[in-house]
C-alpha cells in the first residue's frame, strides 16, 4: 500500500509541475508562433512608433487588472523598453530600461 502512496504522490506532484511549467511558459514570454494578447499587440504598436524601430518582440508580460505591464525588446539587440497596456487599448509608461550610455 505504501508504493501505491508513493505513486499517487509522484502523481500528483508531476502535475502540479507541468502546470506550473505551462502557466509560466504562457505569461512570461512570447514567441513568433504564439498569439499575442491585445495588450501586447498594443505595447509594441506604441513602442515601435515612440522608438521609430518596427523590428519589435515581446520579452516578457504580467496581466494585472490596473495595467498589463509588457516588456518590449527594441532592434536587434533587442533593447528592453517598458510599456503599460491597458484595457481600451491605452498604452503609458513607455520608457527605455537599458542602460543609455551603452547606446
Amino acid at each position: 500500500m505504501e508504493k501505491k502512496m508513493t505513486k499517487k504522490t509522484v502523481m500528483i506532484a508531476g502535475t502540479t509541475l507541468f502546470a506550473l511549467l505551462a502557466a509560466c511558459d504562457e505569461t512570461s514570454t512570447s514567441s513568433a508562433s504564439a498569439e499575442l494578447t491585445p495588450a501586447q499587440q498594443a505595447c509594441l504598436r506604441d513602442v515601435a512608433k515612440t522608438t521609430n524601430n518596427s523590428q519589435v518582440v515581446v520579452l516578457s508580460s504580467a496581466f494585472s487588472e490596473a495595467g498589463t505591464q509588457v516588456t518590449v525588446g527594441v532592434g536587434e539587440d533587442r533593447a528592453p523598453w517598458n510599456c503599460i497596456a491597458y484595457s481600451d487599448g491605452a498604452t503609458a509608461g513607455i520608457e527605455f530600461l537599458g542602460d543609455e550610455g551603452a547606446l
